[in-house]
């Protein structure tokens, strides 16, 4: 197929340590976000796990960061597993925009630890969300032309993703109190701005790296966005059944809707696992039709 680069064992491993890490950066960010936006409306359990959540999701990251290295100079290396700790071969690594993203993100997710800190430290820790954001346009598809135009829509692409992604757990976790209907509700009418800008970036993303309809369905990155479309269509379903169905029976507080609202975050949890895997399999093998 046009576009698809051949797929092994060290390439299966890049797709899913970039799965790995494409999901601890957007928990890492979103546990941020979601702890600076509803700081006054979400208990104080739940704001203590956004934190948590950001934390381990960042120090996962940082992990994932040297493992990507290894993997990708046993890649460029030619001699399997043993290229993964060849001094020359990271170094390499090193130099190329592997590098430069690692930097930034490498400093976004240290500094996201620091929302641990009274006060100044979700402070510290929005800058380093933002840093991350950064580090995704250094790398990968997003250094083809316009490039300027491309790092702007994926960093807001990117933000709109984890504002949604990082609250899943928090608001899984406020579903249990009936208190919190009222954050969920919240959350609800400020979500529907970000999926706004959330499908505005990832339909200009899409043009601008695909450069027409036609090419979506004759090249292998054509039909693997495709499906990773289909797989948001689902979950933005979900996420619309949950605020006009789900969230108004638990402000009710109907019989079995806290239930009901959980298991719908669950499910959403599960799909953007599967978008994720899909968005490292896009940019692991696959070729933007604009580059071809």
């Amino acid at each position: 197929m046009t576009g698809l680069a051949p797929i092994d064992g060290l390439v299966v491993l890049a797709i899913m340590a970039k799965a790995i890490g494409y999901s601890a950066a957007l928990l890492a960010m979103g546990g941020v976000i979601f702890a600076f936006a509803f700081a006054k409306r979400a208990e104080a359990s739940v704001l203590r796990l956004a934190k948590q959540l950001a934390v381990g999701a960042a120090l996962v990251g940082l992990a994932v960061l040297a493992v990507r290295f290894g993997i990708r100079a046993a890649r460029i290396s030619g001699m399997g597993l043993e290229g993964a700790t060849d001094p020359v071969m990271l170094g390499f690594v090193w130099e190329s925009p592997l590098g430069t993203a690692a930097i930034w993100r490498g400093i976004g997710e240290l500094a996201i630890v620091a929302i641990l800190v009274p006060r100044i430290g979700q402070w510290i820790a929005l800058a380093g969300s933002i840093a991350v954001a950064i580090s995704f346009a250094q790398v990968g598809h997003a250094l083809g032309e316009p490039r300027v135009a491309l790092a702007v829509l994926l960093v807001l692409h990117l933000l709109a993703a984890a504002f949604w992604v990082g609250a899943l757990v928090p608001l899984r976790r406020a579903a249990l109190a009936p208190t919190s209907a009222d954050l969920l509700h919240h959350f609800g009418n400020v979500a529907a701005f970000g999926v706004a800008a959330l499908i505005f970036a990832g339909t200009s993303l899409a043009w601008l790296l695909s450069g027409s309809v036609t090419a979506l369905f004759g090249t292998a990155y054509g039909l693997a966005l495709l499906v990773k479309v289909a797989i948001v269509v689902v979950l933005l379903g979900f996420a619309a059944f949950n605020k006009v169905k789900l969230v108004p029976d638990l402000r009710a507080e109907k019989p079995g809707a806290a239930h009901a609202l959980r298991r719908s975050i669950s499910i959403e949890m599960v799909a953007v696992c599967l978008v994720l895997l899909a968005t490292a399999t896009i940019t692991s093998v696959t070729t933007p039709p604009f580059n071809l």
